[in-house]
């Protein structure tokens, strides 16, 4: 059964989450606070995080970053901001997707599943290893190593790349990325695409070779080549 963290202050959030992944098995635990959830994920393992921005005491951006020192764990945040630099912000840090307040319970609990969906899958995966130059991708372990050292990537940041460079020299619209890996039908900006892109490029570099090319006009495309 999958364990899930929500990090909420607000009372009747809390309950209404609560509610509606239990009734689909999910066991859930709760911090009402940041401090309180910065002492769960240090001592307990989850398989998801539903993850408020507005907390007492330490907000959800610190709580994102400070799991991402040491985790891949799924975090989806839950905030009432909806500016774009929000959002931005907090897939910056990490985060694999955000859902604004208010929002459906139907549409939370599909989006939690659709994550899990991917991250447990591989569990069970018959072992799938793709190697280029300097870049090894272990599908089963969600294992990446960049010139012989291993890369933590986000789940999401790993279904982009396993997703690209299984596909190599082909050109992927950002709709067809959203489409194809975050799997559901998107309702923020394809420009998160964009910044998935970015933060895999930073965490390549030390490969030296250039692996997720921009073709300008259309969208991005897996290619071997030196910088």
């Amino acid at each position: 059964m999958p364990t899930i963290l929500v990090v909420e202050d607000e009372q009747p959030v809390c309950d209404l989450v609560r509610v509606y992944l239990e009734k689909e098995s999910f066991a859930v635990e709760v911090a009402m606070n940041g401090r309180e959830a910065l002492e769960k994920v240090t001592h307990n393992k989850y398989d998801l995080i539903l993850l408020d921005i507005m907390l007492p005491e330490v907000d959800g951006w610190a709580i994102c970053k400070e799991v991402r020192k040491n985790s891949s764990t799924p975090i989806i945040m839950l905030t009432a901001k909806s500016e774009e630099f929000d959002r931005v912000l907090g897939l910056e840090l990490g985060a694999d997707d955000y859902i604004s307040k208010p929002f459906s319970p139907r549409e939370m609990v599909a989006r939690v599943k659709a994550v899990l969906r991917r991250t447990q899958g591989a569990d069970n995966a018959h072992r799938e290893v793709l190697s280029f130059p300097q870049l090894v991708l272990d599908k089963a372990a969600n294992r990446v190593e960049v010139a012989g050292q291993e890369v933590q990537l986000t789940p999401r940041e790993f279904d982009l790349l396993w997703f690209l460079a299984s596909r190599p020299e082909r050109v992927f619209t950002r709709e067809q990325l959203l489409e194809a890996v975050w799997g559901y039908s998107y309702l923020g900006d394809a420009r998160t695409v964009d910044t998935h892109v970015r933060r895999l490029r930073e965490k390549l570099r030390p490969a030296g070779v250039s692996y997720i090319k921009t073709v300008w006009g259309k969208g991005y495309k897996f290619e071997v080549s030196k910088d």
